[in-house]
């Protein structure tokens, strides 16, 4: 009788210091979130303030982010321009290429580049000209809204 005492006791101790245990994928997660955005918020250059170009109303100053950054790893390198509308912006390579795939299969040629702080940008347009640039911007906003209304422009400082 004591044996079934003892091993039954033995059995709810370990059942609930199990159900207790914390899961480390949740702090991971968390804790890569939290890097995520201060590294996004540490800028090395203070983004540059352009001004849309007139039109029959008059438009709030675009804002562009100069950086230098370089397609990743497998990447073809003569899609990126020098100005790119950036709706993402990853450590974690796999959230990259999930967000790119995503957009690869709403029609974009999405492209992953990188920075010198090593974040992953997911780039889905990319142009010659900064105009062209910020419509595409604008119509990317309007077409996923409210998803990519932070959907923000990359001057490549080649």
């Amino acid at each position: 009788m004591k044996k079934i005492i003892f091993a039954s006791l033995a059995l709810i101790s370990l059942v609930s210091l199990s159900s207790c245990k914390a899961k480390q994928s949740a702090y991971r997660k968390a804790y890569e979130q939290a890097k995520q955005r201060e590294v996004a918020t540490q800028d090395t250059k203070p983004a540059a303030q352009y001004e849309a170009p007139a039109a029959s109303t008059p438009a709030a100053p675009v804002t562009v982010r100069k950086e230098r950054v370089s397609t990743y790893s497998g990447e073809d390198a003569t899609r990126l321009k020098r100005f790119s509308v950036v709706v993402g912006s990853f450590q974690n390579p796999t959230n990259a290429r999930s967000l790119k795939e995503r957009m690869e299969g709403q029609g974009y040629n999405a492209v992953l580049a990188t920075n010198d702080a090593g974040m992953l940008r997911v780039i889905v347009a990319s142009f010659d000209t900064r105009d062209e640039a910020i419509a595409s911007r604008d119509a990317i906003r309007s077409r996923f809204a409210p998803d990519f209304k932070d959907a923000w422009l990359l001057e490549n400082d080649l």
